[in-house]
């Protein structure tokens, strides 16, 4: 009896007709099957894997019992983050670390467990499912999930908080010697970080400046941890925490000011309140720097495009700013930028002075 040959689909007539098509429709379910594997590093990252194979490899069995998980099923994750260069796995499925994984440990500088786990914490994560909602409205899915702020969750929430303040200062670990390269402090005698949390950037400086001294300016909940470690740098007859609201006010008289990551936080009109708060607080000889990343021109890669949605969808009224948008914020508060600076990471140093 003759076989029946079934026809070709019209999607695979189509592929094999547009080998173009075909590469697209692949690169497609990549992405959007992004979700999957982000979730994965989560886990990995909450299962402390990454500390766990840090000297040696470990057996299947031997993962799964020390961090608590199904043996199967920490397996079927293992070989997912396999696919992408997280861990690698050896004769008799054992595993052990990658450059990759290694970025997951706790114990090195500029760890990215904590930065990992911060996008794992339940309503930041269910938050991007709603992400729909931000784009019809404008307002944050988060602030709609659970009716607070981040800041405000992570006030009620003192392990999401821990969490979230472990993944700033690792950020600060990557990001504050970049800033230091990138910019001559030698010849500010008192600078003033404002909103500096723990306090790392300020300390960096500080070395860098040894004539310099400092003041970090910021909010009750992370000044403690900020005397600390300036402390434990040998910084403490140089450099002073001061709690206060940059919102209310700015410490006065410096000749330097730096703010961090602070103004993409907020919309145009709180942003052009710190602003205004460190032009007021700003001799007519001082200068201020803000460190912030700078929205790359259309169509170019750059991380903060991604970087904006995640404020979208997480600060209300957060985002990331073109060139343009920072000279008119600093215009409007009564500023002028007079300098650009990139660094050697993925901030770059905007230079003002009052108007």
């Amino acid at each position: 009896m003759p076989q029946t040959v079934a026809a070709p689909s019209p999607s695979a007539t189509a592929a094999a007709a547009h080998p173009d098509s075909a590469q697209a429709q692949q690169t497609m379910r990549r992405l959007v099957t992004g979700a999957w594997l982000s979730q994965a590093i989560v886990v990995a990252a909450e299962l402390g894997l990454a500390d766990l194979l840090a000297n040696e490899e470990w057996s299947i069995d031997e993962l799964a019992s020390a961090c608590g998980a199904q043996t199967d099923a920490l397996y079927r994750v293992l070989q997912a983050l396999g696919c992408v260069g997280l861990f690698h796995e050896t004769e008799g499925r054992n595993f052990r670390n990658t450059p990759l994984s290694e970025t997951l440990r706790s114990d090195i500088p500029g760890s990215l467990r904590s930065l990992v786990r911060q996008m794992g914490i339940d309503p930041v994560w269910r938050a991007w499912g709603h992400m729909l909602y931000s784009v019809q409205t404008g307002q944050s899915a988060f602030h709609h999930l659970t009716g607070q702020t981040l800041f405000g969750y992570i006030g009620d929430h003192p392990e999401a908080a821990e969490i979230v303040d472990s993944a700033m200062l690792n950020l600060s670990e990557q990001e504050a010697p970049a800033l230091v390269r990138a910019y001559d402090f030698s010849d500010a005698r008192l600078i003033v970080d404002v909103g500096g949390g723990r306090g790392l950037l300020l300390a960096e400086i500080l070395a860098a400046a040894p004539s310099a001294r400092g003041i970090l300016q910021e909010l009750p909940h992370a000044a403690e941890s900020a005397r600390h470690l300036l402390g434990a740098r040998g910084l403490a007859a140089r450099a002073e925490v001061v709690t206060a609201d940059a919102l209310e006010t700015v410490v006065p008289g410096a000749d330097l000011y730096i703010m961090k990551h602070i103004v993409h936080d907020w919309d145009d009109e709180r942003a052009r309140r710190f602003l205004s708060n460190c032009a007021a607080a700003m001799r007519p000889d001082s200068k201020l720097l803000l460190a912030e990343m700078i929205l790359a021109p259309p169509n170019e890669p750059h991380f903060s495009k991604l970087l904006d949605l995640h404020m979208l969808v997480n600060y209300p009224g957060g985002r990331e700013r073109t060139l343009d948008d920072f000279r008119r914020l600093h215009h409007s508060a009564g500023l002028r930028a007079t300098r650009i600076l990139p660094t050697d990471g993925l901030l770059s140093l905007i230079e003002s002075v009052r108007l």
